[in-house]
């Protein structure tokens, strides 16, 4: 299961998420950023991921899009969230692996 929070104000926003970033969880993920990202472009985004416990590689593949789209800050707060960041952040702008 996978809680997303869209916090809004004036100058920025927060998609907070909570649990599992995977399967069709990280599918909805995808489908509300899509419907959200034209109301990001002149905001500071950040992305919440302190009580995310899971991601698989759908779940990576569309935190990449949202943070090499707009370069959010990423929030962690457990070695998890540090390492689910780093890879995030780290393969964001690189093109994918191509092993056979």
């Amino acid at each position: 299961m996978l809680r997303i929070y869209f916090q809004e104000n004036p100058n920025s926003i927060v998609i907070k998420l909570e649990g599992r970033v995977a399967g069709p969880w990280a599918a909805e993920l995808g489908r509300l950023w899509e419907e959200k990202a034209p109301d990001v472009a002149q905001k500071k985004l950040s992305l919440d991921l302190r009580e995310t416990t899971f991601a698989d590689a759908g779940g990576i593949k569309v935190l990449r899009a949202i943070y090499s789209q707009t370069g959010a800050a990423i929030l962690t707060g457990t070695p998890w969230t540090e390492y689910l960041a780093e890879e995030v952040a780290s393969k964001s702008s690189q093109p994918a692996d191509t092993e056979s």
